[in-house]
């Protein structure tokens, strides 16, 4: 099979639709309204669908992974932006060094656990 991808959205839900658009939109993503119930968040070329739509199996069991180029600054300002003073449910965990690289963590306010980090090169 030859795959030429050109992206890869993951879709999300979201346990109070409005709450979790206000966080992503305050953590840096753009946010283009597709319908009432869905949104599509980007950064750049990259992006995740937020739907209006809350399964607690399903949410407590997401993950998704982004690297960004300098983890050391996207932990600066995510402390800036003090988002667990805004939003009751979301946490942040430091940045952990591994073998492989090194990441930090956020809880949006659904409970997805965000990973953000870097590879070893």
């Amino acid at each position: 099979m030859n795959i030429k991808a050109k992206a890869i959205r993951p879709f999300i839900g979201s346990k109070n639709f409005e709450i979790s658009r206000n966080f992503y939109q305050d953590l840096g993503f753009e946010e283009v309204v597709l319908f009432h119930n869905m949104s599509l968040f980007t950064i750049g070329n990259f992006g995740f669908y937020l739907q209006n739509a809350y399964l607690k199996e399903w949410v407590d069991n997401t993950m998704v992974f982004m690297e960004v180029e300098d983890l050391d600054q996207f932990w600066k300002d995510l402390v800036v932006l003090n988002l667990p003073a805004k939003y009751e449910e979301v946490r942040t965990v430091p940045i952990q060094r591994m073998d492989w690289g090194s990441e930090c963590f956020v809880h949006d306010p659904s409970g997805i656990l965000w990973h953000f980090g870097v590879f070893a090169k």
